[in-house]
């Protein structure tokens, strides 16, 4: 037997459909060629002369779009190889595909989701996004259904693309890489406020975190019931961070404030008694 009746023996066939043993060679040259190509592609776009005009999350879309692509076309030759037609096998489980579809109606909501977001860009890698006002995390991987997100706590949480569409998304580092944050203060009645203003604006003159350009402003924000009530408000880069840039701040605010006797009140309440309402007797065991 020669090596071209070998290769040329027919393992099984389904309908119209052979496989032979040089097709199970040929699987193994199509998906090493579109794997190939795939890497080809990822090192053109990832060169620094192309990711000088491309932000990183921008190059991960468009490798993720590319590989969807390549492996498809890969598929469908691999099909065509075999003798399988691309239109009857569609034509023969139009039924069965239609049944499915009803079934993962929510699945194909997410990859349909998940093609918007390649393609719009709205939400890229290394995004730090707010998600319906209860999940805060930076976008590490955005893929075909779901998208890796990497909390504050370290925990990475996976995220059905429909989220991203239909829920109430922040995203913090969409248009402009610096955020505006603020850290709530108040201060007793008869404080200086001009001194608690310069108070305020040197704790965030100091932190190495907290943008120049535009810099940090105090609003007077409210004569509250127990304490004059100020918002200092600054711009950062460190999204991603904030909390413990907020959490900084309020340690040296409070150490600047007990340096120059600026106290921060505690809310108080006066309680009246009236003695007609309270048993004879009462106020003694008081």
């Amino acid at each position: 037997m020669t090596i071209g009746n070998i290769l040329d023996y027919e393992l099984f066939t389904v309908h119209d459909a052979t496989l032979r043993v040089w097709n199970i060679f040929w699987f193994a040259v199509v998906i090493g060629i579109a794997w190939l190509l795939i890497r080809i592609i990822k090192l053109v776009l990832n060169r620094q002369v192309i990711a000088r005009d491309m932000d990183k999350g921008s190059v991960v879309a468009l490798i993720q779009l590319v590989k969807y692509f390549v492996y498809t076309i890969a598929i469908v030759i691999l099909l065509e190889s075999v003798g399988v037609k691309m239109s009857m096998l569609l034509a023969s489980s139009a039924a069965f595909l239609l049944a499915i579809g009803l079934g993962l109606q929510q699945v194909f909501y997410d990859i349909v989701s998940g093609i918007l977001l390649l393609f719009e860009g709205t939400i890229r890698v290394e995004d730090v996004v707010e998600i319906n006002q209860d999940l805060v995390g930076k976008v590490m991987h955005i893929g075909l259904r779901t998208s890796k997100i990497e909390t504050r706590e370290n925990i990475y949480v996976i995220v059905p693309n429909s989220k991203f569409i239909s829920g109430d998304v922040v995203n913090w580092s969409h248009i402009t890489k610096s955020t505006r944050f603020k850290v709530t203060v108040g201060v007793a009645y008869g404080s200086d406020i001009v001194l608690v203003k310069n108070l305020l604006l040197k704790a965030a003159d100091k932190h190495e975190n907290v943008e120049e350009n535009p810099g940090p402003f105090v609003r007077f924000n409210d004569f509250g019931d127990s304490a004059l009530d100020f918002e200092l408000y600054f711009w950062t880069s460190e999204t991603f961070g904030v909390e413990n840039i907020k959490s900084d701040l309020r340690f040296k605010i409070d150490a600047l404030f007990r340096e120059h006797n600026v106290s921060i009140p505690f809310p108080q309440r006066d309680l009246h008694i009236r003695s007609s309402d309270l048993p004879a007797g009462s106020l003694r065991n008081l």
